[in-house]
């Protein structure tokens, strides 16, 4: 099973692990494996299954790809296809070949179950170039700040501003694999300064951004 996000803001559950799905990307899921799904945001997205014994892709657990231009185009048609078109085989070979997983050290981003802690973090998923700090957040969910602190730390392993940071980066992906500028890609995802998302993509991927621009690949 495929499934894309284009505008929404999805969260997968499959083999006891939560996925999320923001736009711009899509996960693979192969056969016989448990799943399920939520929308966290509402927004345009896409789910197509494969039959098994015909699916050339031998990923052998669930796995995350970015959605370029061309393959949502393509992702899209068969969505919209009847099976037995005739155009379809070669549609599907196509989509085959553009997909491809996401790097080993690709962003996991764990979301916290206290509704408060959670209230904070979907809205910083769906707007990532949100500036408010975490005093401003713990006013917003009716929260102290130490409980807002203590919280994101117990239930996602990081501090808010690790893990705003990885997902402003998460974020920045697609954006960047869309050959957007690294400088405006900054911008999108919060940062004022170009250098303090570079160090700070560097540090969360182990790569920098241009690594993830079209044109370096």
């Amino acid at each position: 099973m495929l499934t894309w996000s284009s505008t929404a803001t999805l969260m997968g559950t499959v083999a006891d692990r939560d996925w999320l799905i923001p736009p711009g990307y899509g996960l693979w899921v192969p056969g016989g494996i448990p799943h399920a799904g939520a929308v966290l945001h509402a927004g345009e997205m896409l789910t197509i299954t494969f039959a098994a014994d015909r699916c050339p892709i031998t990923w052998t657990g669930p796995t995350c790809f970015t959605v370029g231009s061309l393959l949502g185009e393509i992702i899209t048609y068969l969505h919209d296809l009847a099976l037995d078109d005739q155009t379809r085989p070669a549609a599907e070979t196509l989509m085959f070949q553009l997909l491809t997983p996401l790097p080993a050290h690709h962003i996991h981003i764990t979301l916290p179950t206290d509704p408060r802690a959670r209230a904070v973090a979907e809205q910083l998923i769906a707007h990532p170039d949100d500036q408010r700090e975490l005093t401003a957040w713990a006013d917003h969910v009716h929260a102290s700040v130490r409980t807002l602190s203590r919280l994101f730390r117990a239930e996602t392993g990081l501090t808010f501003a690790a893990w705003r940071a990885q997902v402003r980066i998460r974020a920045a992906v697609p954006l960047l694999a869309q050959g957007l500028p690294v400088s405006a890609t900054a911008r999108a995802v919060g940062y004022r300064k170009p250098s303090a998302f570079i160090a700070t993509f560097r540090r969360v991927t182990g790569q920098t951004p241009g690594t993830y621009l079209p044109h370096l690949r």
